[in-house]
């Protein structure tokens, strides 16, 4: 294969559907596997890590001041020297409350059982139709309300808790025993929007809804969810803020007056412990970006979902909402899609590079906007697929083009040097243009061989005997060439046409007087070849082989030659005239094994390396102008040559 059916061979390969077809494969198998790891629950855990970053960024909202929270710290606690909190020193806070007309009042502490004194007085507040109590859910172990609350005024707290620990999704309903129970927060939130003539219902597909506002139920796959629980009704809960969600009091203050009515009024109060002793403290996705905060009390959870629920109802503060699961499907395989195209049509590591770095900025900027508009989308699993897609094509580009880089050391190595052969594999690019290299004007140093009296020995030989030689010569002397850095353009029978400087054009004078002294160094090392392999003749009574060696170093243009059925390699001009008509100059002359003829072109750039001898001025066939012509003497000691030109 000739140099430019191998790069016309690699150009179709690359575009061509079959190549493609191994890549294609491996980028679907991946793919698959990716969906279906994210189906397992694989990425769950780097979206929630994702979800809580997205949380952490967006500004506070402020405190809902349609709440108030009543809280029992570590202060309190010893300030009453008592706990749990007794049914009288309750009962005292929920009589000062109900002075100020809350709109509900609920009480997040457990009392299932009388905490004397004054349980009868406590029993009396509890009869207030606007007080809330609790229940804890538990399949072996269940906390009842207070006994003689109506099961309209109770609600269960649990807190639904994410497999790392941190609390997302709000549980607004379940069953227990084949009866619907409601959360506690919801029980509160219903009773302050029966003011404003919200009551609940049932969309046509059987989802919440309060007003116009629908409750989408959060399922197993919503979100970056995957394998979540989803037994009951749940929502994500969407945090107003990481600081406090509402005004804050304490028992305390209370107890000694110390409160503004303006704070209870027609407000949800929730009373409820605070104090890191109780243990009813949890993570909240604000955790670990805010240490300041890094965990939440029950009672101010319980507030966040009061406050988003009647907050989506009259504010139209969205609650959160998903894509359906075939949507995000199909967003995943779009970025792999971005992203391979990106690394199969981007060539230069730079560009990539800033490519991959505008992806995700795009993907981060366009979900965290999204988020923003309290639509939670898969992040992590796009994001993993940007870099195991676009590993794939690295991977297959390396291999493919390590595969053809292979080839065409195995090729152009025939020709070429493996220096040569690796710079215009680098070079490739530029020097294909649809399908041929298009001609290139440089300047090179050309070398042109043949042997003297071949006839003679063809006359002695068979002719399969001697193609066996010739190859073995030709081989030999394509070595040499090689060796020196030098590409053999074409075999002319016994003759060789090589050139110096091509395919890479040579931008200074360095580079050109190297590629001459390769070329004359180059016909010396062929004398010694000669000189050996007529030793090896001698001894079996063949003649002796001389070869005459012509060198010119000028103007040449490079480039394909031929048509569509039949390309190679041409190099034409003046130059190669030149080179070829010195080879072959007053033939009988010919000192020693091998004549290595030079002009004046090569003579300026070999900076006295070489034993020169000038022979003078001499018209060359089919020339205008003499050309000056010099022989170098490979085998001749410098001492002993005058080569100054005379």
């Amino acid at each position: 294969m000739g140099l430019i059916h191998f790069f016309q061979w690699t150009n179709k390969k690359i575009n061509s559907l079959t190549a493609l077809i191994p890549v294609i494969t491996v980028y679907s198998i991946t793919i698959l596997g990716l969906l279906f790891f994210r189906h397992l629950g694989g990425f769950q855990p780097l979206e929630l890590v994702v979800f809580d970053w997205m949380m952490g960024l967006r500004s506070n909202e402020g405190p809902d001041t349609r709440l108030l929270i009543v809280e029992i710290t570590e202060e309190d606690i010893r300030f009453l020297q008592h706990w749990p909190i007794s049914d009288q020193i309750l009962a005292e806070v929920l009589a000062s409350l109900q002075k100020y007309q809350p709109k509900a009042i609920g009480i997040d502490i457990y009392r299932d059982i009388p905490h004397p004194p004054g349980h009868s007085k406590l029993l009396e507040q509890l009869k207030k139709p606007n007080i809330f109590a609790i229940t804890f859910l538990d399949r072996d172990d269940t906390v009842g309300p207070p006994p003689t609350i109506p099961e309209e005024r109770i609600g269960f707290n649990n807190i639904s808790i994410d497999p790392d620990g941190v609390i997302r999704r709000n549980l607004l309903f379940t069953s227990n025993r084949n009866k619907t129970l409601t959360a506690f927060s919801l029980q509160l939130a219903l009773a302050y929007l029966k003011d404003y003539g919200i009551l609940p219902a049932l969309s046509e597909k059987n989802e919440y809804k309060l007003g116009d506002v629908l409750f989408k139920e959060l399922k197993s796959n919503s979100g970056g969810y995957q394998r979540i629980d989803d037994t009951g009704y749940k929502i994500l809960i969407n945090y107003r803020n990481s600081k406090s969600v509402a005004p804050k009091v304490t028992i305390k203050d209370i107890l000694n007056n110390n409160l503004n009515p303006k704070l209870v009024k027609n407000k949800i109060v929730v009373i409820g412990t605070t104090a890191p002793s109780y243990n009813d403290l949890h993570f909240t996705p604000y955790s670990f970006s805010n240490l300041e905060f890094s965990r939440m009390a029950g009672v101010e959870i319980h507030a966040q979902v009061i406050s988003q629920i009647i907050s989506a109802v009259l504010d139209e503060r969205k609650l959160f909402s998903y894509w359906e699961e075939s949507t995000e499907i199909l967003w995943i395989i779009g970025w792999s899609i971005v992203s391979a195209s990106l690394t199969w049509y981007i060539k230069r590591l730079i560009i990539l590079v800033f490519m991959y770095f505008m992806s995700f900025t795009i993907l981060i900027a366009i979900s965290y906007s999204i988020f923003l508009n309290a639509e939670w989308i898969p992040v992590a699993a796009p994001a993993t697929v940007i870099v195991m897609t676009s590993g794939i094509v690295i991977v297959y580009k390396i291999q493919e083009s390590w595969q053809q880089q292979n080839l065409a050391m195995k090729l152009l190595g025939q020709q070429t040097s493996p220096e040569i052969a690796n710079a215009l594999w680098k070079e490739r690019s530029n020097l294909i243009k649809s399908g041929i290299l298009p001609p290139k004007t440089v300047i090179a140093t050309i070398l042109f061989t043949d042997l003297k009296s071949f006839s003679t020995i063809s006359e002695k030989n068979t002719s399969e005997s001697l193609m066996i030689w010739l190859n073995e010569y030709l081989s030999t002397m394509t070595d040499i060439v090689i060796n020196h850095h030098g590409i053999v353009n074409k075999f002319t029978g016994d003759g060789i046409i090589a050139v110096f400087g091509i395919p890479v054009p040579r931008n200074t004078a360095e580079e050109i007087a190297r590629d001459a002294q390769n070329a004359v160094n180059c016909a010396l090392e062929m004398e010694k070849y000669l000189l050996k392999l007529n030793c090896q003749w001698q001894q079996k009574g063949s003649p002796q082989i001389k070869m005459r060696v012509g060198i010119y170093t000028g103007t040449i243009t490079v480039g394909s030659l031929g048509g569509k059925n039949r390309l190679e390699y041409g190099v034409i001009g003046d130059s190669v005239n030149i080179a070829s008509r010195l080879e072959s100059f007053d033939k009988e002359r010919h000192p020693g094994v091998c004549r290595i003829l030079i002009a004046e072109e090569t003579y300026k750039y070999l900076d006295g390396k070489f034993p020169i001898e000038f022979w003078g001025d001499f018209f060359l066939k089919g020339k205008a102008i003499p050309v000056s012509i010099y022989l170098v003497q490979g085998n001749k000691s410098l001492s002993k040559v005058g080569w100054a030109r005379k």
